[in-house]
């Protein structure tokens, strides 16, 4: 860290404490060449993730958006809003884990039924449903099948 006095590169932190807000930490410094001190505040860069959507838009990642989504596809199924928001963690982990700046709206999708397709069934069903837009009812017992035998590949393995 410069020194904003004298101009050097030398120097150490004497006091180190988080702020009021939590988001960001005060230093107090000392310049080894001057020995005046100073002040710094270290917060941390959020880069915005942004979400490409199918028709090429970009979009802000939205947690409570995919959080209702999740949520719509669970509705009346015996599961707790806990486990919901915790689905939408770990897909928000892993997309923030990759260190990328921009997702496609389909990987998103693709996490999210992934999690879904363990935690229950019907709401995979649902959520594949309006993700995958099935043409018609075709489509949709394709997607039906490919989940049965999943299951019944799980079976026998057992």
């Amino acid at each position: 860290m410069r020194c904003p006095f004298c101009g050097s590169m030398e120097g150490k932190v004497i006091d180190s404490r988080a702020t009021e807000e939590g988001n960001s930490i005060r230093r107090r410094r000392e310049c080894q060449d001057c020995n005046r001190r100073f002040t710094t505040y270290e917060v941390v860069e959020e880069v915005p993730l942004l979400v490409v959507k199918k028709d090429g838009r970009r979009v802000l990642f939205d947690r409570n958006k995919l959080l209702q989504g999740v949520a719509k596809s669970c509705e009346k199924r015996p599961i707790a809003i806990a486990e919901i928001e915790a689905l939408v963690g770990r897909v928000e982990r892993e997309i923030s884990y990759s260190m990328v700046r921009e997702v496609a709206s389909e990987k998103i999708g693709e996490m999210v039924m992934l999690q879904l397709k363990d935690l229950d069934q019907v709401a995979y069903v649902r959520f594949a449903s309006v993700y995958r837009q099935f043409a018609d009812i075709q489509n949709f017992m394709q997607e039906l099948e490919i989940l049965m035998r999943g299951k019944t590949n799980q079976e026998a393995a057992r």
